[in-house]
């Protein structure tokens, strides 16, 4: 999506941590991990790389106030702080409605390692949300990842699309989502998919709407979504779905391990989302056959 040149973008909701070298992964707390769904939108289990021992990376920078002309031509952290400006006023707004009360998640941009309420997290874990400490972590290097080794299309709204995704996950820890679910089963239609597939829907619902969302001296944060640019926030969302990642590391599909849901799935949710707003979003209410 593109940012209105004149939108007055704060980083007061954006933090930079963890410039340093990647430390070594650990399985200490992989328990905790997969309780608390904060796994990669890759597929990859974050428990694998990340180390409840030490401190990962160095202290944290603020991200710089910015405009939306410069989130346009490129400054990914300008891009991301917007996208989370818009974020935050979309659910403080629309987690109301739902019958939920809202509050803001921490942000962290990173690059290497962080240290995170869940543990020390190497790059290699990719974007992940933490419950214990309420934080989005977003390695910015993944973005390449997603179009050279996923094969996404790349372009804004995808990277957006990513950011939007795991404030979906941030959403449904604090509106109880999480609890009472089964994250231990795997498959196409088990709790764990179930949730993933509606933070993609989350994600669409924001699009729908983010340019109705305003910066401080009223002015819209960004211009609606054009058709391209859906594709492209769809080629992401199909890029990381687990058939797809399955074929291309392991060369055969294995439904009964999915945690993530599949390609097809993941676009279809981000698109009722997108249509139908964030009520539209239970999951968890449809059958087996339609996750």
């Amino acid at each position: 999506m593109t940012f209105n040149d004149d939108a007055q973008i704060s980083g007061s909701k954006v933090k930079r941590r963890g410039r340093g070298a990647a430390v070594g992964g650990g399985v200490g707390i992989v328990g905790v991990i997969a309780f608390f769904i904060i796994q990669a939108i890759t597929g990859v289990n974050p428990g694998d790389y990340i180390s409840p021992q030490g401190q990962g990376g160095g202290g944290d920078e603020q991200v710089a106030s910015c405009t939306g002309a410069e989130a346009n031509e490129g400054n990914l952290d300008c891009r991301l702080a917007g996208t989370a400006e818009s974020l935050d006023q979309y659910w403080g707004e629309q987690l109301p409605e739902l019958g939920g009360t809202y509050r803001t998640p921490e942000f962290v941009l990173f690059t290497g390692s962080v240290s995170t309420g869940c543990g020390n997290a190497t790059s290699a874990s990719g974007p992940f949300y933490c419950p214990p400490d309420e934080t989005v972590y977003i390695d910015t290097d993944f973005y390449a990842e997603l179009e050279s080794t996923y094969g996404a299309s790349g372009g804004p709204l995808a990277q957006m699309y990513v950011l939007a995704h795991e404030w979906g996950h941030h959403i449904q820890n604090i509106g109880g989502l999480m609890e009472g679910l089964d994250l231990q089963t795997t498959g196409p239609a088990s709790d764990g998919v179930r949730l993933e597939v509606q933070a993609d829907c989350f994600a669409g619902a924001w699009v729908a709407a983010a340019s109705t969302t305003e910066d401080a001296t009223g002015d819209a944060y960004l211009k609606p979504a054009t058709d391209a640019e859906i594709k492209d926030a769809l080629s992401a969302a199909s890029a990381v779905g687990d058939d797809r990642i399955q074929e291309s590391t392991q060369g055969q599909v294995t439904p009964e391990t999915w945690t993530h849901g599949s390609s097809e799935s993941r676009q279809k949710w981000f698109l009722a989302g997108y249509k139908g707003g964030a009520g539209a979003c239970n999951t968890f209410e449809v059958p087996d056959s339609q996750v």
